[in-house]
């Protein structure tokens, strides 16, 4: 007795997404896709010619210089010196090493006013750092821009270390190993075999750090001067064009700011697959 085969045709069904998903998708849309879009349809309501000449004043011009150029500088630096403080801490083994490790999440758990304030005390004209540099060298930090620059690099330099810190620990010996018995030398083990491995890692760290950078606020406005053409950021004045109830010109500028924190995180995105691709062209040994 031979059974019937009984195809069943079913019409293709929308599958919901499950409850995870929509949690996300609302809690994303509240948090983060409808305040941005708030931003950006006031920005459309000014117009363009009204747009681009409140985006493009002198006062507002030197403020974008300030933010993005000083954050630029304060996320290479720390790309360099980050680097260096995760290679210590994984690779070496010195007195306060464990002390070190803990302090590096302070600007983390540290309330930006707080840190501000302890750097202004530090870097001023009389303060421990601040006094021999303008004595020696007429450089004045807190209350100028390279007190701005001081603050960016403080707050942004944990990301860094700690993106590249996991990678560096995951990195076998065995390669160097094999580099060194190929008669490699030291630095060309470290340019040639370990940094294109890491380069992803510190590209995404120097990514995280410029972003927190330009968007800081409550440090830089304590060690800084906060006068336009000067120091002023781009943030602060932002808050004083609102403290002037002048919604329209705080608008653009944030309309501003949020346009070229995209372009300069697709930038370092587009640069973090090119370090990808180059961390797989080198060879395994």
């Amino acid at each position: 007795m031979s059974s019937s085969v009984i195809r069943r045709w079913h019409l293709p069904r929308l599958e919901l997404p499950s409850w995870p998903w929509r949690f996300t998708w609302l809690y994303l849309g509240l948090v983060l896709f409808l305040p941005l879009g708030g931003l950006l349809l006031r920005a459309a309501g000014v117009g363009p010619a009204r747009f681009w000449e409140l985006a493009t004043t002198p006062e507002a011009l030197a403020t974008y210089q300030v933010s993005f150029g000083l954050a630029l500088v304060a996320a290479s630096l720390n790309g360099v010196f980050g680097l260096l403080i995760a290679w210590a801490l994984v690779r070496s083994r010195f007195p306060g090493q464990r002390l070190l490790d803990a302090l590096i999440d302070l600007p983390f758990a540290l309330p930006t006013a707080v840190a501000g304030l302890s750097l202004s005390a530090v870097y001023s004209t009389n303060g421990w750092i601040g006094a021999p540099l303008y004595a020696w060298f007429g450089l004045k930090v807190a209350f100028n821009w390279p007190g701005v620059l001081v603050a960016m690099v403080f707050i942004s330099l944990p990301f860094v270390v700690r993106t590249v810190e996991p990678v560096l620990r995951a990195l076998e010996a065995e390669q160097e190993e094999a580099a060194w018995c190929l008669g490699a030398r030291a630095g060309q083990t470290f340019f040639k075999v370990v940094l294109p491995q890491l380069m992803p890692a510190i590209l995404a760290g120097v990514a995280q750090g410029y972003s927190r950078a330009v968007g800081e606020y409550g440090s830089v406005v304590m060690i800084s001067s906060n006068v336009p053409f000067r120091d002023l950021i781009a943030p602060t004045l932002i808050i004083q064009k609102l403290e002037e109830y002048d919604i329209e010109a705080a608008t653009v500028i944030g309309t501003v700011m949020l346009l070229f924190s995209l372009m300069s995180l697709l930038v370092i995105n587009l640069l973090q697959v090119w370090g990808l691709r180059y961390a797989e062209d080198v060879p395994r040994v």
